[in-house]
């Protein structure tokens, strides 16, 4: 019998694994949730630019970053759409908070992003 911890879209189970006899049947697992779920490790943050600006944008939804629709020092009104990410092929804008100016975009065409990943920032 072996003992695994797995995280599954943020929750974490012990799983039990028994092996088999040499029946050839295949082997049994359990799994039951801990107590308490843990946040899922996040991979680090790009670097942002330098002059970054204070106000963060965030991804609401993991996706693929489809397309950057302004670039550092260009001014943004509040509901102006800054990355356009791409989900269960959906195209979901995500837009500035508040009108400023983008300090840095901190994502690429092409990137993969998690839900709360920094996109770019405005000042």
């Amino acid at each position: 019998m072996k003992n695994y911890t797995i995280t599954v879209n943020g929750n974490v189970y012990d799983v039990v694994v028994e092996e088999g006899a040499g029946s050839g049947a295949a082997p049994v697992a359990a799994a039951a949730p801990k107590a308490a779920p843990k946040a899922a490790p996040k991979a680090a943050p790009k670097a942002a630019s330098t002059g970054a600006g204070s106000i963060r944008i965030e991804a609401g939804a993991a996706g693929k970053v489809f397309k950057l629709e302004k670039s550092v020092g260009q001014a943004v009104k509040k509901g102006d759409a800054v990355v356009i990410l791409e989900a269960m092929k959906m195209e979901i804008p995500v837009v500035a908070p508040q009108d400023g100016t983008v300090a840095s975009v901190d994502v690429a065409v092409g990137d993969s992003v998690e839900a709360g990943a920094l996109l770019a920032t405005l000042n």
